[in-house]
């Protein structure tokens, strides 16, 4: 039989992923992170214009149409309070392909990667694929991300920490403080600052801040993507930021692995960017009404829930075989192990639901939870 690579034979079928493919056709799906709304009309209608205009039979630049990253540099301008040439963006299938092509371009063999645990499953199967070393560190109490545990994390082989705010799995909003934070360790100790923002739209309490506007060494380096701000998961349409240096070498990895990202995407993730943003608005505060609907009912079961800041997502303390018992009777969410050790003891529960389901959902989890007790 043919060997396969140690890398990935360290790497596990997503957790998420696997609760998704065995739920039944008739289950209340309260586990895979995407928005329930339509992709809004005039993003759909300029991809249709530029394939009927035959703008998208051939490949783009590897960094993605120049329209595009305009578009995107524009957005930082206006949103995030800091520039972007669009020379340092590379458009990607995804938040995914961004995440792999910021970590494989500045992890060697046997360096660390420090992320948040409970955190995305896709960091630490990342770091694996590149030969590194995983070194996750656990969240405070609110389930922030704490600047302090991650410097003491810090060791002669990191090569790079992640930030993730707004966070998935557990829906926190670091502070402008953290932020500026960051981005004082990845200067102080030459490390990169690997930012994932691809929530920043769905704050409810606070504001979203980039360690980007903080950063003065360009160690910090942005991923970005149109699919959950726009509710276009899959378009596959992504991006990521950095110095001209770290862009140079992302684009090495990305040129082989994709060569562009897909063309009638990048046309529609331009006009998603440039259009109006009044969907974007419309699904925050939907998301937000969803939001108190499910903490207000986990709380009335007597759990115990941080109040997710943004995203789409809560992340309750949970009894054991609470999960299970809630699977079983129709109802999908994810055990908290499957984001990382410390996640155990907790369920990831997306509302990416209307109101109506939540509260069908919340029903049958209120009965598992009498039942066990």
């Amino acid at each position: 039989m043919t060997d396969f690579s140690d890398r990935v034979e360290r790497v596990s079928i997503s957790g998420i992923r696997e609760v998704f493919e065995a739920a039944g056709d008739d289950a209340i799906n309260l586990g895979l992170g995407q928005p329930d709304f339509p992709t809004p009309d005039h993003v759909r209608e300029a991809a249709i214009e530029a394939i009927e205009a035959g703008d998208v039979d051939a490949y783009t630049s590897n960094k993605g149409t120049r329209e595009l990253r305009e578009a995107i540099a524009a957005k930082y301008d206006r949103d995030n309070d800091f520039a972007v040439d669009p020379e340092n963006i590379v458009a990607t299938s995804g938040g995914s392909e961004a995440l792999h092509l910021a970590i494989e371009a500045h992890v060697d063999a046997g360096e660390e990667v420090i992320f948040p645990d409970p955190g995305f499953v896709s960091y630490d199967a990342l770091t694996h694929i590149a030969g590194g070393e995983p070194n996750p560190v656990s969240l405070r109490d609110d389930l922030t991300l704490s600047p302090a545990d991650v410097e003491a994390a810090i060791t002669d082989d990191t090569a790079m920490f992640v930030v993730n705010s707004p966070a998935n799995p557990t829906g926190a909003v670091q502070s402008e403080a953290d932020m500026r934070e960051f981005a004082r360790i990845a200067a102080d100790h030459d490390v990169v600052c690997l930012s994932d923002e691809v929530y920043e739209p769905f704050v409810f309490d606070g504001v979203h801040r980039s360690p980007a506007a903080f950063d003065e060494t360009g160690n910090v380096v942005v991923v970005n993507a149109a699919s959950k701000a726009y509710s276009m998961t899959g378009w596959r349409l992504g991006w990521v930021t950095g110095t001209s240096e770290r862009i140079d070498r992302m684009l090495r990895v990305h040129q082989y692995a994709q060569a562009c990202a897909s063309a009638p995407a990048q046309y529609a993730a331009e006009a998603a960017l440039s259009g109006p943003q009044e969907p974007v608005e419309e699904m925050r505060s939907a998301f937000e009404t969803r939001r108190d609907v499910l903490v207000d009912g986990l709380e009335d079961m007597g759990l115990s829930v941080p109040t997710p800041k943004g995203a789409f997502y809560a992340m309750p303390e949970v009894p054991d075989g609470w999960t299970d018992e809630v699977i079983d009777r129709g109802v999908v969410v994810v055990p908290g192990e499957a984001f990382g050790d410390a996640g155990a003891g907790h369920a990831r529960i997306s509302y990416a639901v209307d109101v109506e389901t939540l509260k069908d959902a919340l029903e049958v989890m209120g009965e598992a939870t009498a039942a066990l007790r």
